[in-house]
């Protein structure tokens, strides 16, 4: 973690979050509902400790406005407090008063629905843009098959009909194959014949069964995509305190072996791994030019705390130039694919060592790099709205998600949540998010500063 990676990381944090927020004050006012107030950070008081001070670093209330606006000290999200609301603000008093015209509570379910998935809507949205804007200006970069030296690595299902990893696929049917691609895949498992290069010099044709892109498709969902670009061990970042760390691994190193056994491709390397599970292996690497072993300790999952060199970083990547028009749809494309895989992603957090990776604050400030860049800065902020997004329409009371279900709930049975049950459920739901932000910056915390001493 750099302190360049923790402003890029409240930078980007406090954009998505204004961008949240701005789409409840949207929905809210174009419904007559008043905003009372509209803060980025938070403003909590510090009565408790006997100062004066009602946490606001900025506010200011706008001439025949109802609404204060405001910067809290507090740089961990913010919030836009609807009148006639239960929410964050735990304000039950307002709600014991009569209903007024100008309330949450009193406009139409479907009114009340729109102001809640406001936010969540903004953020998709939002990473949308950021993506249309990215591939206009900068365009995409793609990795042709031809410049992947090693080749592609295929899932089972694939090696079962005659694909081989270290392939490269030339046609589909006759027409050309050029990058990774959903366009690409699909040709590919929907096609009569593929032809691939195999072994850098014999071409072979392999004919797919007429039925083979279902079989692509569950594999895809179960986690194993059909296809991807086979890559050397290279490492580019080590968790403190775990095996690699300790073994002395460094950035720019490239693994060969896992016990005196060929895995110089990541597939392979895994593999060794997964099948030495809380042992020491011995390791063989380039490092400078000069071959080096170490003997690296393998956790319980299978890990030894590495992150990989990115492909873009290892093999010649091409770039691809949009014009306005078709940088739009290739946002939403790209939008929804990262909302996709994140969300096939998380099934992975219900286990023990999903939920041992869990991070707070630290890990995200970690994924931005040492050194700004904005295309980096615009892509990982993209990936943060989505996820904003997602985690916000989760059906749990004290989020977006929560509030909807209920709204829900009204709609199909014609009747409300007594106020005593909303309030309890927001106890409930933000003592469920107090406990999950607890956990995972606690796992930052041993991660980064307990850890390394332990071991």
């Amino acid at each position: 973690m750099s302190v360049i990676g923790w402003i890029q990381m409240i930078a980007a944090l406090s954009l998505l979050v204004f961008i949240h927020e701005l789409g409840h004050f949207m929905w809210a006012r174009l419904f007559g509902v008043r905003v009372e107030k509209f803060y980025l950070f938070f403003d909590i008081g510090l009565k408790s400790l006997g100062i004066k001070w009602d946490g606001s670093l900025l506010k200011f209330k706008p001439k025949k406005s109802d609404t204060e606006y405001g910067v809290g000290w507090l740089p961990l999200g913010g919030y836009c407090k609807i009148a006639g609301m239960i929410d964050e603000s735990m304000d039950t008093e307002q709600m014991q008063q009569p209903e007024q015209p100008w309330e949450f509570r009193t406009k139409p379910a479907w009114q009340r629905l729109l102001i809640m998935v406001g936010g969540v809507l903004n953020n998709f949205l939002l990473a949308i843009i950021i993506y249309a804007g990215m591939v206009y200006y900068w365009g995409e970069q793609y990795l042709p098959y031809r410049n992947a030296e090693l080749g592609m690595d295929f899932c089972q299902s694939a090696e079962k009909i005659g694909f081989r990893d270290g392939d490269i696929p030339l046609t589909a049917d006759g027409n050309e194959l050029t990058s990774l691609s959903s366009a690409d895949v699909q040709a590919m498992t929907t096609a009569k014949q593929v032809t691939v290069l195999r072994n850098g010099r014999d071409t072979v044709t392999i004919s797919i069964p007429s039925k083979f892109v279902f079989q692509a498709e569950k594999d895809a969902r179960n986690g194993e995509p059909f296809m991807d670009y086979r890559l050397p061990v290279v490492v580019e970042t080590t968790m403190p305190g775990d095996g690699a760390d300790v073994a002395g691994l460094k950035r720019g190193d490239k693994i060969l072996s896992v016990d005196s056994v060929d895995a110089a491709d990541y597939k392979t390397f895994t593999a060794q791994l997964q099948a030495s599970k809380g042992k020491t292996v011995k390791m063989t690497y380039i490092r400078d030019g000069k071959p080096c072993t170490a003997s690296v300790a393998v956790n319980s999952a299978g890990k030894i705390g590495i992150g990989l060199r990115n492909v873009t970083q290892i093999y010649k990547v091409e770039t691809k130039a949009y014009s306005l028009l078709a940088s739009i749809p290739r946002g939403i494309e790209m939008g929804w694919t990262k909302m996709v895989n994140y969300v096939s992603s998380l099934k992975l957090i219900f286990s023990k060592e999903g939920a041992q990776s869990l991070g707070g604050f630290g890990t995200i400030a970690s994924i931005f790099p040492e050194t700004f860049n904005w295309l980096n800065f615009w892509d990982l902020t993209a990936f943060l709205s989505v996820i904003l997004a997602f985690m916000n329409i989760l059906p749990i009371p004290a989020l977006d998600g929560g509030h909807v279900m209920f709204l829900l709930y009204e709609m199909i049975f014609r009747r409300k949540p007594s106020d005593k049950f909303m309030i309890r459920a927001q106890v409930v739901g933000m003592s469920i998010l107090i406990a999950l932000l607890l956990w995972a910056n606690g796992n930052d915390i041993y991660r980064w500063l307990i850890k390394p001493f332990v071991n």
